[in-house]
């Protein structure tokens, strides 16, 4: 295997000639069981490392009455105990400021990453240089079987702030060889002064989330300027689900005139772009040399049969600053195994990451994964851009309205074309949902990730509470 050593090492100089299509052939289209042993090799030498740096894993690990000595197969490391997101919070907040999970020195950090914290204690990740550069050559590498060159310009349009998407892909296409355009996000007025950018630097490819690549596409038809014509060859997105959706899929692919490319797991696990396209179909290759990525069933955190769904379980194979080792996603997901049709032999998510556990929501006995409203709703003629998804309790009934911008639909026609999407949405999800149309503009477009659930019961439930 190509420059596959523990601690990583890769050669900088190093770069494929632009017509290969592998970064690197022998990883990446070895027989999938030659490579499951290779990685068994890695997942004892990362958790022996942890066992020696890493207090935080020794505890845990103590207290399951595991050794790593004692993983001796993929099966055995089943055994090994998830990581949640709430234990590295709390580890964080008693051992300040990465964690006792942190296995270098603190003087051997040069870069802080992170989350918001707008839902809890923001999370720090304290990162060495030869991290840095191992997620640097990770990225490009999926870069590279999207299709990404060095006379590409690629253009980064996600906030340059905590968030880990915006550099990896900055750092990932600088080590690619492409020119890099970071523009950033967030500023008011900006996707306009985006679209006047894009055409002047010649701008090939763009990074962001579905939301924003939509939101530009609006914002340049209202600028007088044809998306299709700025040139984009590819998009590449991360974030949120959206480019494995077929709907919301096809109105970027439609809208721009080009390839996309679905990829991104975890804001604590990087290179996120180990779950990454290599073709311009929907799904992710599941990168297993650079993050092992089980599939699990929710409770017991054991490996799914392929062809079943479950919640994805991360286990960092490059990195040696805040190792990550069975940490659960509860993100939703189903994998195939490796096909030789794919050119790569990795397993494959055919739907990408489409939801979380935790964004699920029942209504009537039903279970609901918002990526299926969007899909249906997006996908519908006269879709004005944006859409919420409002579920409330009348009495002891549950009720499930969508609020749908319209565009172009004339008024004498506007109930039949909700009465239509709502006949659709019934036979996908199982359930009556009011569609209820607005008016185009109504809803104020994101820059960043799409929140389009408003759950109006958690409101009743603080109020009863409350009084």
């Amino acid at each position: 295997m190509e420059q596959w050593s523990w601690p990583p090492r890769y050669d900088e100089s190093y770069r494929p000639e632009p017509g290969q299509r592998f970064w690197f052939p022998r990883r990446e289209t070895m027989p999938a069981q030659e490579r499951d042993e290779a990685i068994l090799a890695r997942i004892r030498e990362v958790m022996a490392y942890a066992w020696e740096n890493a207090p935080f894993y020794r505890r845990k690990w103590d207290e399951a009455g595991i050794h790593p000595s004692s993983v001796k197969s993929l099966s055995d490391f089943e055994k090994v105990p998830v990581v949640r997101k709430e234990e590295l919070r709390a580890d964080q907040a008693a051992h300040e400021p990465f964690g006792s999970y942190l296995s270098v020195p603190v003087s051997e950090v040069k870069h802080v990453n992170g989350t918001s914290g707008t839902t809890g204690r923001p999370t720090a990740f304290g990162i060495s240089e030869r991290d840095w550069r191992s997620v640097a050559n990770a990225h490009a590498r999926v870069m590279w079987a999207m299709g990404i060159r060095q006379d590409d310009t690629v253009l980064v349009a996600s906030p340059l702030s905590l968030y880990w998407g915006s550099w990896g892909a900055y750092i990932g296409a600088e080590r690619l060889g492409a020119r890099v355009f970071p523009f950033g996000a967030g500023t008011p007025g900006q996707t306009a002064r985006t679209v006047h950018w894009m055409r002047q630097m010649g701008v090939t490819v763009f990074y962001g989330t579905p939301s924003y690549a939509l939101h530009l596409a609006e914002v340049a038809a209202d600028e007088g300027v044809d998306p299709a014509s700025l040139g984009l060859r590819k998009l590449f997105f991360s974030g949120e689900p959206g480019a494995s959706v077929p709907a919301i899929r096809s109105r970027i692919a439609g809208a721009f005139g080009a390839q996309v490319y679905d990829s991104g797991s975890m804001a604590e696990v990087s290179p996120w772009m180990h779950l990454g396209a290599a073709s311009d179909e929907p799904g992710v290759l599941c990168w297993q040399d650079l993050v092992y990525t089980e599939v699990c069933d929710p409770v017991h955190h054991h490996r799914v049969e392929y062809g079943a769904e479950g919640t994805p379980v991360y286990t960092t194979l490059e990195r040696t600053s805040q190792p990550m080792i069975r940490l659960l996603s509860n993100d939703l997901t189903r994998w195939e195994a490796p096909s030789a049709a794919r050119g790569r032999s990795y397993p494959f998510l055919p739907n990408g990451i489409y939801g979380r556990i935790d964004d699920m929501f029942t209504v009537r006995g039903e279970n609901v994964y918002p990526s299926a409203i969007d899909d249906v709703v997006m996908a519908a003629d006269g879709y004005g851009g944006e859409h919420r998804i409002v579920i409330s309790r009348e009495s002891t009934m549950d009720s499930l309205a969508v609020q749908v911008e319209y565009k172009d639909v004339p008024e004498p026609s506007l109930q039949a074309w909700a009465g239509g999407i709502a006949e659709k949405l019934r036979k996908v999800l199982g359930v009556g949902a009011k569609v209820v149309p607005v008016a185009h503009q109504t809803f104020d477009r994101t820059e960043f990730k799409a929140r389009r659930v408003v759950d109006d019961r958690d409101l009743l439930r603080r109020l009863g509470s409350a009084s």
